[in-house]
């Protein structure tokens, strides 16, 4: 099917015989440069932005879960009243939708003591292993009883390495608990907040070291099950947590104890860590800002570009309206032709703001202060959805743009340019 006139008009102005671009003024490659620094710009700053939220996020879930499941007298410490958790609910929990693990923990609180330091620490047994396995920097997981994970900061800071021996004193209410562990392996997350924190121990071994399967609290006086902190839930994709929290939350809200009150509490990663995810979202008010000024940027370039356009084409212009061609047709040849330069700006934007972040996703180019940041260097995703709406978004933002400065062409006057000419 044939091109509009007005539309193989631009394509001559656009392009040489040869196939390449006429435009080679100094103005106009500024103005294609905007528009590139524009889009590459904002590509880097989603994909930086989003690869924070999900690098922490992740991180964060992986010392203490999307959701958890303790007891209702959560004291919002890591000293938990331990609760009861049968089979049949780690199912259920287990095979919700959107959930992709289900799994009973034990913390309690303690401290390390070496003959030259100490240091406070949450002992945490777990069955789950996937994410300090990614995070191991040597030796080996526990697989015995006494046997601990340690994060290499806190190791280097008590001189421990792996195969060391090392106290650890834990409280009750009315006696001290001494254990001596011995150091398998050493992780670290660079999440230094939790990393000085957590020495993890399997989950038999830590119900064996705290006595909590024996103990049997107030509200259970007639069960045997066995006994946790709690129950640490993943989901397989963030924007479903509080769906999952919800139904979780209705399914065991009617757990009552002999007194009538509930036994169960559930609570998500962002309840934990509160200031944590404060800081996350002010990320996405930055993205916001930069996106529009990126915007504005491009837009003032692309003004500038069409209006030399037009400048330029002032005899093109002036030679199509005395032979009978109206405003509108005119102007649809100049915002085709600055909808080319557009496009074009577009492209290589693209090119160059994925192939910088694929760089920094796969080469960690850029380092970053794990003590302020959390991450020891830039986290790069991809998160194509939003990449494909940010480039529909400044396209259809740039050609919208457009239609205000082509006015101009409505004030030429053929008269008047061919008196000049």
């Amino acid at each position: 099917m044939p091109l509009r006139p007005e539309i193989q008009i631009a394509k001559r102005l656009y392009f040489s015989q040869e196939g390449e671009t006429r435009h080679a003024r100094p103005a106009i490659r500024v103005a294609l440069a905007g528009i590139v620094v524009g889009v590459m710009v904002m590509i880097l700053t989603i994909c930086i932005v989003v690869g924070f939220k999900q690098t922490v996020t992740a991180k964060v879930a992986g010392f203490g879960a999307h959701i958890q499941l303790v007891s209702f007298d959560n004291n919002n410490t890591y000293d938990l009243q331990p609760i009861e958790v049968s089979d049949s609910l780690l199912a259920r929990l287990g095979n919700y939708e959107h959930v992709r693990t289900a799994s009973p923990f034990v913390t309690k609180p303690g401290m390390l003591k070496t003959d030259s330091a100490f240091h406070g620490i949450v002992l945490k047994g777990t069955d789950y292993w996937d994410f300090f396995s990614a995070n191991m920097v040597s030796g080996e997981l526990p697989s015995h009883p006494n046997e601990v994970l340690l994060s290499r900061p806190l190791a280097s800071r008590m001189g421990l390495s792996v195969g060391s021996s090392v106290n650890a004193y834990f409280v009750d209410d009315t006696e001290v608990r001494a254990r001596r562990f011995k150091v398998t392996g050493l992780y670290e997350t660079g999440f230094g907040q939790f990393d000085d924190l957590f020495i993890i121990s399997s989950l038999a071994s830590a119900q064996r070291l705290l006595n909590i399967q024996s103990s049997n609290p107030q509200i259970f006086k007639s069960s045997d099950l066995p006994q946790y902190s709690g129950v640490e839930i993943l989901v397989d994709d963030v924007r479903y947590l509080d769906e999952v929290a919800d139904r979780i939350y209705f399914a065991t809200v009617n757990h009552l104890d002999e007194d009538g009150y509930n036994v169960y509490y559930v609570q998500t990663l962002k309840e934990q860590n509160p200031a944590v995810f404060a800081w996350l979202d002010l990320l996405d008010m930055n993205v916001v800002v930069i996106i529009i000024l990126m915007l504005l940027v491009a837009g003032f370039n692309i003004v500038s570009g069409l209006i030399i356009l037009i400048l330029d084409g002032v005899q093109l212009i002036g030679t199509l309206k005395a032979l009978g061609a109206d405003n509108r047709f005119v102007r649809r040849i100049f915002i085709t032709q600055a909808s080319m330069l557009i496009g074009k700006g577009v492209l290589y934007g693209n090119i160059f703001g994925f192939a910088l972040a694929a760089v920094q996703y796969f080469g960690h180019l850029i380092p970053l202060d794990s003590a302020a940041y959390y991450v020891s260097y830039v986290p790069i995703a991809f998160p194509w959805g939003w990449l494909v709406a940010l480039n529909i978004l400044t396209v259809t933002v740039s050609v919208l743009i457009l239609l205000l400065p082509s006015m101009i062409i409505t004030k030429i006057s053929p008269a008047k340019v061919m008196h000049f000419e």
